[in-house]
């Protein structure tokens, strides 16, 4: 049986790192995945988006739940490598209203993202209407104003809270509190720069009842510190640690039951707009009858941002 998880917050990075596999090989130049998407604005209409997944420099972070990791580099990448990324992947999407830029990691990190870079990359984003960015809250403030300050569209960063439960929060070694979240928060809604949040369903060291209704609580905590947009994110195996902890017993693949409940709670509360993270969705299926119908619903839930029946399955009870 793997080793026990540190109690010790000095020691978790360590034992976090040993079970790591390898990292994928990735050029600098390109990014390492761009996809085309289709997500409600405020006004429940369609917006088509560009998602660029970029490749720079690894998270300084090292949260236990993290799989980013295998897309990235260990060192910074060069100005003008993100620039480079952004106008390869664009030509090759659908044309898009809003662009997200997602680095595995912190846009603010000025070691994954060069601020010299900000003026171009705005430059090759003039046409946006709106950017999403993803950052650690530690890392909002004065870089988050001056990007804002240099694209033509709207801001939006998007931060990870993960979960609000007491005792799972600090274990995740992500290194933040919920004062530091809301702070961050606060932050960029005075900057009138919108806020999303991603939060977990599913969660190490809790029950599957606990990893949903934690999920729901802390949908509510994200609400409450202005987010208009939370994405639910089912924790998945597939960086070594959470295997370690699944090996113990202290982690499972959350049910596709506990993402469902999650968003079903989310719309019911009307409070702004809230998705399934369907991303391998797969790695829930455990029934083979009613997956793809039960994917359908979510699929639907995500653009309608409405509550639609349950699907009923006799062969494996959902829905009952």
């Amino acid at each position: 049986m793997s080793a026990a998880y540190p109690a010790q917050e000095s020691e978790r990075d360590r034992w976090i790192l040993a079970r790591r596999g390898p990292r994928n090989r990735l050029d600098p130049r390109r990014p390492y995945a761009q996809v085309h998407e289709i997500e409600p604005d405020e006004r429940l209409r369609p917006v088509p988006i560009s998602t660029i997944f970029l490749t720079n420099r690894e998270c300084p972070w090292r949260c236990l739940m993290c799989d980013l990791w295998t897309n990235t580099l260990t060192e910074p990448v060069p100005e003008g490598a993100i620039p480079a990324q952004i106008a390869y992947a664009l030509p090759r999407l659908p044309p898009a209203r809003w662009v997200k830029l997602y680095n595995s990691g912190s846009f603010f990190d000025p070691k994954a993202i060069p601020p010299g870079d900000y003026e171009e990359i705005a430059k090759i984003l003039s046409g946006a209407e709106r950017v999403i960015v993803e950052s650690h809250p530690a890392l909002v403030g004065n870089a988050s104003v001056a990007f804002r300050d240099s694209l033509k569209g709207r801001l939006e960063v998007a931060l990870g809270l993960e979960t609000i439960h007491p005792e799972v929060l600090p274990r995740l070694n992500k290194r933040m509190t919920l004062e530091q979240f809301r702070r961050a928060a606060d932050f960029l809604g005075r900057e009138r720069i919108a806020v999303r949040a991603f939060v977990l369903v599913g969660l190490p060291f809790a029950n599957e009842r606990e990893g949903l209704d934690w999920a729901c609580r802390s949908l509510d905590f994200a609400f409450d510190s202005g987010a208009s947009v939370v994405s639910l994110i089912p924790t998945r195996l597939g960086n070594g640690a959470l295997e370690a902890l699944a090996e113990r017993g202290e982690f499972s693949t959350p049910l596709l039951s506990s993402l469902e409940e999650a968003l079903a709670f989310g719309l019911s509360k009307k409070r702004g707009r809230v998705f399934a993270d369907l991303c391998n969705l797969e790695r829930l299926r455990r029934c083979g009858v009613c997956f793809e119908r039960r994917k359908r619903r979510l699929e639907d839930m995500n653009r309608t941002q409405a509550v639609l029946a349950r699907v009923s399955c006799a062969a494996c009870g959902a829905g009952s």
